[in-house]
């Protein structure tokens, strides 16, 4: 069943979505998961493909995919490793594994391995956001969410300086300002957004002319 709603999904809206940017990339952590729901559940298709770090245990990154795919109307699926990233499509870093990209922006390999823990933590944000920071370049959107700690903060300057529009999570919508603010401190940030308009702004950052 959940095979045929990511099928009927890419049946509706095959066509990659007709913008500049070629992937937009999420990390999150402490309070991510309703974070992540309010925003994801928001954007509508056409759209590239989103990859998603969240801080979360591998027993839980497979259910919280799936609970995801029914609030949303794009696609949402554990990401496997080998496969090809797809517009229309949210792609959630396995718990017990570092996500990231190769290839180039109109051909996204998506990679999970297992490795040492970043900043405490597996999946890490800074190993996706560096390799999108080097495979996407300019053609990438980067979103920091709610969450302790740094992670993610130095690579999303990274994809910022690489020419990435980059986003992050203000403190009076974050259950913890952490990530944010480690990200926001350092200049990684371009704008501050709350949560409940990121989702828009992402979507204005995608489709300028819309």
């Amino acid at each position: 069943m959940f095979a045929s709603k990511i099928s009927d999904k890419k049946e509706s809206y095959s066509s990659a979505p007709s913008s500049w940017c070629s992937l937009i990339a999420i990390g999150s952590s402490t309070g991510g998961t309703e974070a992540l729901s309010e925003i994801l559940s928001k954007l509508k298709p056409p759209l590239p493909p989103v990859m998603v770090v969240q801080h979360i245990s591998a027993t839980f990154s497979k259910l919280f995919a799936a609970r995801l795919d029914r609030e949303c109307e794009l696609a949402v699926k554990e990401a496997v490793d080998g496969e090809y990233a797809k517009p229309n499509t949210i792609y959630i870093a396995p718990g017990d594994k570092h996500m990231s990209i190769s290839g180039n922006p109109s051909s996204i390999r998506i990679t999970c391995k297992a490795g040492e823990r970043i900043h405490g933590v597996l999946s890490s944000a800074d190993v996706l956001f560096e390799s999108v920071s080097k495979v996407i370049g300019p053609k990438a959107v980067g979103v920091i969410l709610t969450g302790m700690g740094v992670d993610g903060a130095a690579k999303l300057l990274e994809m910022r300086q690489a020419g990435a529009r980059t986003l992050g999570q203000d403190e009076a919508s974050c259950v913890v300002y952490g990530m944010p603010k480690a990200a926001f401190n350092m200049g990684a940030v371009e704008r501050q957004v709350s949560l409940q308009n990121m989702a828009n702004e992402i979507t204005k950052l995608v489709y300028p002319n819309r």
